[in-house]
């Protein structure tokens, strides 16, 4: 029996995991990778400490720093858990089981898909979800990026490096990146900008070779010669194991009070996955901390469940 399960390993459940094993509590950490979407990040400069640091070597860092604790991490993803009696019964896709006091919930978010023809047929096969990852692929080709949020405009600054032409797809009227990404997008003179318009179809043979794209206010379709696409259209949270009494909003978040309490006694959430404006890793990493805090409170009795 551990006295507070994790499920995640971001920068929410690394953050909680240190906080809860220097209260000297028990921690299972349940994850499939270490870093969730942190990972994805080719730079980030806006983590407190650092003017300039990739995603990959932060993650390192969190990694080192959880690594000095006694926090027992296994590279599992739950499907259910449920209450058993005052504590939780967690299942795992090994057909593992695990009880817990206390649940922290830092499962994150996933990609969204376009759900458009051709997408099925060539994922893997020129359409990626992620640019760090999959970036150098594809140099020397011209490629689509879809989304003009901050994920977007990280894969075009990538893109626009190695790729003769990048066209950059974006639903709405404007971009909606950080000032400085559109900054840099701009000045990027092999980078083409196409606003109010959205993807119908990905097409090719055996591999991508165009993508058809529709203008929302015109109706004019045109097809784009693109040897990759790269999809970022925003994302979901991770909540497909949860029980199903527990309160999301309409976007599928987990409602949490100001110390990361769900509706549910015991459970806790932080970081992406739950309500809380604004998705940065700052943030994420300050939630995982105060639900650590809260959950350490219900164990000893400082709070009323």
């Amino acid at each position: 029996m551990y006295d507070i399960a994790i499920i995640g390993a971001g920068p929410a459940g690394m953050t909680a995991a240190i906080y809860a094993a220097r209260k000297q509590l028990s921690v299972l950490v349940l994850t499939k990778d270490i870093g969730g979407q942190t990972l994805l990040s080719s730079s980030v400069e806006n983590y407190l400490g650092y003017n300039y640091i990739s995603g990959e070597e932060l993650v390192k860092k969190f990694e080192d720093h959880l690594n000095r604790f006694d926090v027992d991490i296994r590279y599992e993803s739950v499907t259910t858990f449920a209450r058993e009696g005052d504590a939780f019964l967690i299942n795992t896709d090994t057909s593992r089981e695990y009880t817990a006091h206390t649940v922290i919930i830092a499962s994150g978010k996933t990609p969204r898909i376009l759900d458009v023809p051709g997408e099925d047929t060539f994922m893997s096969r020129g359409i990626t979800y992620c640019a760090i990852c999959d970036a150098p692929l594809f140099a020397g080709k011209d490629v689509v990026v879809v989304g003009g949020g901050n994920s977007g405009a990280d894969a075009v600054i990538q893109l626009a490096k190695i790729s003769p032409k990048v066209y950059l797809i974006e639903a709405s009227s404007s971009l909606s990146a950080d000032e400085a990404l559109q900054t840099k997008i701009y000045a990027a003179a092999n980078v083409e900008i196409i606003t109010e318009t959205e993807v119908i179809e990905i097409k090719g043979l055996t591999l991508v070779e165009s993508v058809t794209v529709k203008n929302k206010v015109s109706g004019k379709v045109r097809d784009l010669r693109a040897g990759g696409v790269f999809i970022e259209v925003g994302l979901k949270p991770n909540v497909s194991f949860l029980p199903q009494d527990i309160s999301l909003n309409n976007l599928d978040e987990i409602i949490v009070d100001k110390g990361c309490r769900t509706n549910i006694k015991g459970v806790f959430a932080a970081g992406d996955v739950t309500d809380v404006p604004e998705k940065q890793i700052i943030i994420a990493a300050g939630e995982g901390a105060k639900a650590a805090l809260s959950a350490y409170d219900l164990i000893v009795g400082k709070t009323d469940p």
